[in-house]
């Protein structure tokens, strides 16, 4: 299939996310909006918009950008436990039927401040089960009528979403995209999600996972089309490699003149994956920065992809030999960064 791109928009309650220069209204309407309709302008095909108690709801912000744009496709990041599978089911199906079928669904299964919203905690192993029948009952949900469902965390009696999700060419549902390194997250991938979503792992990695929970979706008989995969990253870009290399050293000194090595850092397996990679050397295959995460980097502001546009290009590309089809690609300050990598990035890689 053919690649798709998509950045991210940073929906915060405090200013200055990995860096952005907006800090008045960074997060209102119309800020976001901008960023909405620059995406569209510039030939993304939407963004990922992340979740979390102490934030701006979601669902509610992918609405709001929805309505205000044509084209731009949210990959809305909802949390079970937050939602209930009928609720959420029910949402979004409204939303996609509103939007003409632009709704994308991240599942994230990281711990959260639960006890926040009245969810308890659970250990690795509840949590994933949890967001298989998750994911299993939404699915449902979305294609059949008058379902009953009887699982250990959720329950439901002839239950019918209205109005129906309209199956689209190749697309018979909402895509559900999903994360995850551990053992646990792999088994609920290979078996449940539409899209495994990685981080910016060197390539070797990424190939032996893509093998793996292709291994693991025959093991465990896969019932679903086969499973896509994605890339999550930040993709440093500028005129030349010279220039790329001086402001991402630049950025990493500011970042390390802030960072207090003694903070708290909470780090899922995946997450520690890419921690782990600076011990290997500070740049891996050809433009893998590690740096970022020494001081305080994370997610995907963890490891960049660092570069002129050609540099990027050549390495997304290797990723995509590999069987990577979706990309969520962004740096800050954000909407500076959705024009000069729209326009120099994306063409390329579209070539």
């Amino acid at each position: 299939m053919s690649p798709e791109f998509l950045w991210y928009i940073p929906n915060q309650v405090i200013p200055g996310h990995r860096g952005d220069a907006v800090t008045a209204d960074h997060n209102s309407l119309s800020t976001l909006t901008g960023q909405a309709r620059s995406l569209e302008e510039y030939g993304w095909t939407g963004a990922l918009i992340g979740t979390g108690w102490g934030r701006p709801d979601t669902f509610t912000v992918a609405t709001a950008l929805a309505t205000a744009t044509t084209t731009f496709e949210p990959l809305i990041a909802i949390r079970p436990g937050y939602w209930q599978p009928a609720h959420f089911a029910s949402a979004a199906a409204s939303l996609d039927h509103l939007t003409g079928g632009r709704v994308r669904v991240n599942i994230v299964s990281g711990k959260d401040d639960l006890a926040a919203y009245g969810a308890a905690e659970e250990d690795q192993s509840q949590r994933y089960a949890r967001t298989r029948e998750f994911m299993q009952l939404v699915r449902r949900l979305w294609t059949e009528e008058n379902v009953t469902y009887r699982g250990d965390h959720y329950q439901v009696t002839g239950s019918t979403v209205t109005p129906r999700i309209a199956a689209r060419t190749g697309r018979p549902h909402p895509k559900l995209y999903f994360g995850g390194a551990s053992a646990a997250a792999e088994r609920v991938a290979a078996t449940e999600a539409d899209v495994q979503l990685f981080w910016g792992e060197p390539l070797a990695g990424v190939r032996d996972r893509i093998e793996r929970l292709r291994g693991l979706s025959d093991e465990l008989d896969r019932a679903l089309p086969p499973l896509e995969f994605g890339l999550r990253i930040t993709t440093f870009v500028r005129d030349t490699t010279e220039q790329a290399w001086a402001d991402a050293e630049a950025k990493v000194a500011e970042m390390a003149r802030a960072y207090n090595p003694g903070a708290p850092r909470r780090a899922a397996v995946g997450q520690q994956r890419l921690l782990d990679l600076a011990a290997r050397g500070e740049v891996l295959d050809d433009n893998l920065y590690t740096a970022p995460g020494t001081v305080g980097g994370g997610g995907a502001g963890t490891t960049w992809l660092v570069g002129s546009a050609e540099d990027v290009a050549k390495s997304l590309r290797r990723y995509q030999d590999l069987g990577i089809t979706h990309f969520v690609l962004s740096d800050t300050p954000y909407l500076r960064e959705i024009r000069r990598q729209g326009a120099q990035l994306l063409p390329l890689l579209r070539d």
